[in-house]
């Protein structure tokens, strides 16, 4: 299956690649590289990540195709359990398997011939922000991290009170029970399995751009449907990803959102709790979707300065 959501640039090359992460999940990835790449000289390289939900067809895939041009070795990935990568059931999702995402990326990448190991760094779009800086902070190979659009998914929980809290672990109990009397998790498609001409009436704010993204024809991908299995909300809600992020320093973070984003709120969170060295670099004009795929907008210039500098 293919559906990319943009064109690969002539200059640049994209190879089908599988390896494992440390549980012995297959990882499905793109690697993408400048067509005049020698292969006896070194590289840097970065493992790009995609929203919470997406996969390596879309968001990812559109950084890997602008960054290989700039003269990176770009590796895109399912996360485990979706897309094309393995993992049952499908739709799983927890902080530590989607921050191990990007260490299995790092194990990858430095098992290349032309990649200079101390030279990898990382890309989160969207929820795999969370997960990007997550990783970092336990995965000294990690030498530099920049988010885009950046969502910290398992600090939802924390915006609930006593009540919010027990009335939802209450449902995940009880959705809990339901999974094991049918034998299978729960998993609900937010998105059409073919894309839709226009986004449904009634949807509002951040649920009609997510729509107008996954929805649509501008980013649609029949991998990418949206939501996880309804009770991996119990340990998205029980780990936080981001308690040691002040650890990651001297290394240093870049952290990409637009001045509308609804997500900006996020990265200015982030930004604060991090230590030195650090940057909040907002695009003006630009929703948090607009950072999955639109070029005009993406600061690439801005990322391939920033890991050009601190990949050395």
């Amino acid at each position: 299956m293919s559906n990319y959501i943009f064109e690969l640039n002539e200059n640049v090359s994209r190879k089908h690649v599988r390896y494992n992460n440390r549980y012995g999940i297959t990882i499905a990835g793109d690697l993408y590289t400048s067509k005049d790449l020698d292969e006896t000289a070194k590289y840097p390289a970065l493992v790009v990540g995609p929203p919470y939900g997406g996969v390596k067809e879309q968001g990812p895939g559109v950084y890997a195709n602008q960054l290989a041009q700039r003269g990176f070795v770009v590796l895109a990935f399912d996360p485990s359990h979706m897309g094309e990568s393995g993992g049952e059931p499908r739709h799983v999702s927890s902080p530590d398997l989607f921050a191990e995402n990007f260490s299995a990326g790092v194990d990858f990448l430095g098992t290349l011939k032309y990649v200079e190991r101390e030279k990898i760094g990382a890309v989160g779009i969207c929820g795999s922000g969370g997960f990007a800086l997550s990783a970092a902070q336990v995965d000294a190979r990690i030498k530099a991290v920049a988010t885009s659009a950046m969502y910290d998914i398992s600090s939802f929980a924390n915006m609930m009170d006593y009540e919010q809290w027990n009335g939802a672990i209450a449902a995940l109990a009880k959705q809990r029970w339901a999974d094991v009397d049918q034998g299978e998790p729960l998993y609900v498609p937010a998105f059409p399995e073919e894309p839709a001409d226009e986004v449904p009436a009634g949807l509002e704010g951040p649920e009609a751009e997510f729509y107008e993204f996954y929805g649509l024809k501008r980013g649609h991908h029949p991998n990418a449907r949206g939501g996880f299995t309804v009770t991996s909300d119990m340990a998205m809600s029980n780990f936080q990803s981001l308690n040691h992020i002040a650890m990651i320093c001297p290394r240093p973070i870049l952290l990409i959102t637009g001045d509308i984003a609804h997500s900006r709120a996020f990265s200015e969170t982030a930004f604060a709790a991090a230590a030195e060295p650090k940057e909040l670099f907002i695009v003006d004009g630009a929703r948090h979707i607009d950072l999955y795929d639109d070029v005009t907008k993406i600061p690439f210039d801005k990322l391939e300065s920033f890991f050009k500098e601190n990949l050395k």
